[in-house]
């Protein structure tokens, strides 16, 4: 079932992936051919949106791997770094597409892109919103909440693609209105691309940073995981919680008592149910660490009989 769900998450996000790719090379061409700073710039942004998918590939080839405390750590490090570079190639080339339009301005421009571009723009607006529809609905499918930073992107991307349309229709008024000053509105649109490029690779790199950073989550969200843990039948007490954040997802790792008179097999079970309560009720969190110790009353009741069975069991 689990390698199912995975294998489906997977074929999603490598169609969005090729989607967004496929995109930006189709305006990067239909940019170059028609001589439009604004769809260049706009297929660099459209470009940039594949991190996502390329983010959620990474997350789910771990997701195959044997559960690892270090090695779920480790990934999310490693995300951190990846997301990082593509914030320095973000800002390197905003900056880049920003200086040649520029250099546009003011060395003038004498004529505006090509039509064809129109219908390119369009094109790239009607794809992106068919790719988010589509990532919203595998998300409904999977039973997973649309994440605000989803939404924001989307907003983002079609900003970018309408400032890129109005710069290439604007200029082309120009042209058959005989105003060549409207030309100027293409690579005008281009900085205003480039802009919001330098914009997003700021955004993902304060994001990559603070992820590299290890926060241990406020006090009453880690209440709120360790209520849920002892609600779970056969957990005498929850003995030690830690949280952490890394970036967009959590990792726990709960200590738990059991009767120490169960067996191994039904100690893994309460473990397997208390790992199970966590990530169904809490969407943040990516994956739980169980460790099961057998519960130990202590004082005052170290005089007690150890041969009776005064210990809960599985089920409370």
């Amino acid at each position: 079932m689990m390698e199912d769900r995975l294998q489906k998450a997977q074929r999603a996000a490598w169609l969005r992936l090729v989607g967004h790719l496929g995109l930006a090379v189709l305006q990067g061409v239909a940019g170059w051919l028609a001589h439009s700073r604004a769809l260049l710039a706009d297929a660099v942004h459209s470009a940039s949106a594949a991190s996502g998918p390329a983010a959620d590939l990474i997350g789910l080839r771990t997701d195959k791997l044997p559960p690892n405390e270090s090695r779920s750590y480790r990934h999310g490090k490693a995300e951190a770094a990846a997301a990082l570079l593509i914030a320095v190639a973000l800002l390197v080339v905003g900056m880049e597409i920003g200086l040649a339009a520029v250099k546009a301005l003011r060395q003038g421009v004498d004529a505006p892109p090509s039509v064809y571009a129109v219908p390119a723009l369009l094109l790239a607006i009607g794809l992106k919103e068919v790719v988010y529809r589509y990532k919203q609905r595998t998300r409904q499918r999977q039973g997973l909440p649309a994440p605000a930073a989803n939404v924001r992107e989307h907003r983002s991307s079609l900003l970018s693609s309408a400032i890129a349309l109005l710069g290439v229709l604007g200029a082309l008024a120009g042209s058959y209105a005989h105003a060549p000053l409207f030309y100027y509105l293409d690579p005008l649109a281009g900085l205003l691309i480039a802009l919001l490029l330098l914009r997003k690779g700021y955004s993902l790199a304060m994001d990559a940073i603070q992820a590299t950073i290890d926060n241990a989550l406020r006090r009453e969200d880690a209440v709120e995981l360790i209520t849920a843990a002892q609600r779970v039948k056969g957990v005498i007490t929850v003995d030690d919680l830690q949280a952490r954040e890394h970036g967009h997802y959590v990792l726990v790792s709960v200590t738990i008592s059991v009767n120490p008179r169960i067996s191994v097999a039904e100690g893994h079970d309460i473990a397997r149910s208390v790992k199970q309560q966590l990530m169904k009720r809490f969407f943040h969190v990516s994956d739980v660490f169980v460790h099961v110790h057998p519960y130990d009353p202590g004082y005052p009741y170290k005089n007690v009989d150890p041969e009776q069975d005064e210990f809960p069991s599985i089920v409370h």
